[in-house]
């Protein structure tokens, strides 16, 4: 099977890189056209290529940031050949309609969960792993967008060795997916880290010493967890505590907040992110 990466020295193509040069399964194009993405590339003794891998590719995986996605697969869709699996690491070029029209090729969309918070493996080491693709176990989610079925378990065995070590596949369709990121993971998680972080600087800021705030805010952060996902048998909030959050849910939420896992909100969110737009507030 001949790949051809492309992106392949950026962030997220480095990784993919790193995990195909640990496999000789494949014919593997390294397509990058930045100055600072060769110099990565070079730094791992790849052999660098051009345009002229992706024709004869038998997978092309599009390993480039959301808002080049739809120019990049637009300028290569004439060059892909009949049958062409075409891999994307996010939903949104897909879900948002930015890929170009052609029947007769594969679209494909694999996306890493990271790893869990609650990664037990013994080795600690692993432990450091937050991304995932290099140490820790971590679960993936695939969609066969467009194409055969057959090619469905072409894209998932590529996905679980550039994605590896992967412990778990999830077959979805690609609107779930991106229900999932952007809409659960970025739009409602990622507002309420952020969040979560500045509520722990506002009491540092108040006067509470910095080492003593974060101590007591990542461990209750741990049990809450523990005890919000039943990762505790039988344990539940104290009586104290469930009031405690009943007084702040209504501080800090708005009433209609589920509104951004909306699918109609979710294409909103996604239109954003591919376009370069500004984001606003948008009623739905």
């Amino acid at each position: 099977m001949k790949i051809a990466l492309v992106g392949a020295g950026g962030k997220m193509g480095c990784r993919l890189t790193d995990n195909f040069l640990l496999t000789n399964k494949f014919e593997v194009s390294y397509v990058e056209i930045s100055d600072i993405g060769k110099e990565r590339l070079i730094e791992r003794g790849v052999t660098i290529s051009g345009d002229e891998a992706i024709p004869d590719a038998d997978v092309v995986i599009l390993a480039v940031p959301d808002v080049f996605i739809g120019k990049v697969a637009t300028a290569y869709v004439d060059k892909f050949k009949s049958g062409c699996i075409v891999i994307t690491l996010d939903p949104a070029a897909a879900v948002g309609g930015h890929l170009p029209a052609r029947a007769d090729i594969t679209y494909f969309v694999a996306h890493p969960t990271h790893p869990s918070v609650f990664n037990w493996e013994s080795d600690e080491s692993k432990h450091f792993d937050f991304f995932g693709g290099i140490g820790a176990k971590q679960v993936i989610v695939c969609a066969l967008f467009q194409g055969p079925e057959a090619h469905y378990q072409i894209g998932e065995d590529l996905a679980k060795i550039f994605y590896a070590p992967v412990s778990k596949s999830h077959k979805i369709s690609a609107e779930n997916m991106a229900m999932l990121e952007p809409g659960l993971a970025e739009t409602f998680l990622g507002a309420v880290m952020v969040t979560m972080r500045e509520a722990l600087d506002e009491v540092i800021r108040k006067g509470v010493p910095r080492e003593a705030a974060y101590d007591f805010f990542m461990g209750h952060i741990n049990i809450e967890l523990a005890l919000c996902f039943d990762k505790i048998p039988g344990g539940v909030f104290s009586d104290a505590c469930y009031k405690a959050i009943q007084i702040g849910k209504p501080l800090i939420f708005k009433e209609d907040w589920k509104r951004v896992l909306e699918p109609a909100h979710i294409k909103h969110q996604i239109s954003i992110m591919t376009d370069g737009a500004v984001p606003v507030v948008k009623d739905f």
